[in-house]
């Protein structure tokens, strides 16, 4: 989650070298509409809704499997390294969901610094780092059914990676030219070494705002200035953070000064993998009331879109937030309506 979800005052319009041709945008980008090969099959039933947790709950894994049972979900997420106390952690909330059936959904929170704070010296530096932890966790967690990691988190908006937080992200010269070579490289790694230890297992890039600049440019292997011919980053799912500030993800883009687009529409198209919401909220000023009709209408949203989209899962942000900013509870207590709202729509659109 970014440390302000206010931070945009206004999006900008779209532009540049990555923008959309034929799906309410304009210039010479891939279009969402177009015919693609990589385009693939409905997302799989069964994992579409998630809530996000933390390894340092005071909750036991065991409770924390009573409480995804009784709230309806059947994706959990939460972020570790290869930190030992976070990792020991984890692996003891994997192997009590490997016993009940449900799927954690593993972020593997490297940054693009080191334990100092200072930014990786180089790719290949950042590469290695990414590369040996995403190793080592996937390591302590694939004995006990752990598939799927998320390879970072909010990646490009971080200070030293995006240029101006206000914009949107549509356009590859948002972003750092400088330091894009370290978050590349720390990308890169961690999948690699995920890959090293679970061949089979799925590797998610994470997203935010409309950060399409970003993701097409490191599909493709392109810096910010539009040079090509840089390492690719290739994922296995597209992961995105959608809070209400950011907009509307199906017509996101702009706040009315230019076209928006629908972007889990445009990633099925460019990139042909499943799309997942792994943060989903509106903001932590809001009312309780005003979040549970906020859930209530996004959850409608997305259960629409989930087959045409290929949505897999949305997964909400947060199960507890140790207050009323964005949780459905606090240390077990429910937060009636948010927590009614929740419940109440998954009990009533079973995800078959």
């Amino acid at each position: 989650m970014l440390k302000r979800r206010q931070i945009l005052g206004c999006l900008t319009a779209l532009g540049g070298s990555y923008v959309l041709g034929g799906c309410g945008g304009s210039g010479s980008g891939p279009s969402a509409v177009t015919n693609n090969p990589r385009v693939v099959n409905a997302a799989t039933a069964g994992t579409f809704y998630g809530i996000n947790g933390h390894f340092d709950y005071r909750y036991t894994p065991a409770q924390v499997v009573s409480i995804m049972k009784s709230i309806g979900c059947s994706t959990y997420r939460l972020g570790c390294t290869d930190d030992p106390a976070q990792l020991n952690a984890v692996a003891k909330l994997a192997q009590a969901f490997q016993s009940a059936g449900l799927t954690l959904f593993v972020l593997i929170d490297l940054s693009i610094y080191d334990s100092n704070r200072r930014m990786f010296a180089s790719e290949s530096i950042a590469y290695d780092r990414g590369q040996s932890c995403a190793a080592t966790v996937a390591s302590a967690l694939a004995p006990y059914g752990v598939t799927m990691y998320e390879c970072g988190n909010e990646l490009t908006r971080a200070s030293d990676i995006i240029l101006d937080s206000t914009n949107a992200g549509t356009k590859a010269v948002d972003f750092n030219n400088t330091n894009w070579p370290v978050m590349r490289g720390v990308m890169r790694g961690m999948i690699q070494g995920v890959k090293s230890v679970q061949p089979g297992a799925s590797c998610g890039i994470n997203f935010c705002v409309a950060d399409i600049g970003a993701s097409d440019a490191l599909w493709d292997g392109m810096q910010p200035d539009g040079t090509g011919g840089h390492p690719t980053v290739r994922w296995d799912m597209t992961t995105w953070h959608n809070f209400e500030v950011y907009g509307d993800i199906f017509n996101i883009g702009s706040d009315g000064s230019g076209p928006g687009f629908n972007l889990p529409a445009y990633c099925k198209s460019r990139y042909g993998v499943p799309f997942l919401l792994t943060e989903w909220n509106t903001g932590p000023e809001k009312t309780e009331a005003y979040r549970a009709t906020y859930i209530s209408a996004q959850f409608a949203n997305y259960f629409m879109a989930r087959k045409t989209a290929n949505i897999q899962s949305v997964m909400y942000y947060e199960l507890d937030s140790g207050d009323s900013t964005y949780g459905l509870m606090i240390d077990g207590a429910i937060l009636s309506q948010p927590y009614d709202a929740f419940t109440s729509f998954i009990a009533g659109h079973p995800d078959t």
